[in-house]
């Protein structure tokens, strides 16, 4: 699950489905009124994850406002991220004595389509996923690949506070330690950032956290 792949001073917390009857939380109403009916569920539902990981430490629910690049703009002194795809909402978040930054991503496991996978990888990833398909062809390297980089710029944002693309960063993974490292192409406090993945239940999940003064 989610918590395997951080710290323990992390909360989490998942759902695997979406009460259709439970209404926006009050103060977040207008950020999903004009969506469609299945992007509201899983907004309400993965909002209702980060109350209740926020709630793991200590924190009376409130509204969960989005900051300029739509990222969840957490209480004061908390890092936070959180994911979404189909079937699964996840939250994470800690307090900033612990974790500096965070970022989760999860992902249906399923292969990329073919026109996706040249615009989301840096130079050396497609060599490194060619060896690691010839080493576990069961695993959709690709997809994880994907995962991970979403998870190194949620990571990644709330600190620099600007873009990271995908080609800004390349992958190495572990195939057999569900750990990878991302290499940070562009000017950054961090040259690199470490993470942890698993391939479990249908789902892709990938997790980096940033530790120490910032």
């Amino acid at each position: 699950m989610l918590h395997d792949l951080l710290p323990s001073s992390v909360a989490t917390a998942e759902a695997f489905g979406d009460d259709p009857d439970e209404p926006c939380f009050p103060g977040e109403e207008d950020l999903v009124a004009t969506a469609v009916a299945g992007r509201r569920r899983e907004f309400v539902t993965a909002r209702r994850c980060a109350r209740e990981a926020l709630g793991r430490l200590g924190f009376a629910p409130a509204p969960i406002r989005p900051g300029p690049r739509r990222e969840p703009l957490w209480p004061d002194g908390v890092a936070g991220s959180i994911t979404h795809c189909a079937g699964y909402r996840a939250a994470a978040v800690a307090r900033v004595t612990d974790v500096a930054s965070l970022g989760i991503d999860a992902e249906t496991h399923a292969p990329l389509p073919p026109r996706v996978l040249p615009a989301v990888t840096a130079p050396g990833d497609r060599e490194h996923l060619a060896g690691l398909a010839a080493r576990d062809p069961a695993i959709h390297w690709d997809r994880l690949l994907f995962s991970a980089k979403e998870s190194v710029y949620k990571a990644w944002f709330p600190v620099t506070r600007r873009w990271l693309g995908f080609d800004e960063a390349s992958l190495d993974i572990d195939p057999l330690g569900g750990t990878f490292t991302a290499h940070i192409r562009v000017e950054s406090p961090w040259p690199t950032l470490h993470g942890r993945w698993q391939v479990t239940g249908g789902l892709v999940r990938t997790a980096v956290t940033i530790t120490g003064q910032l």
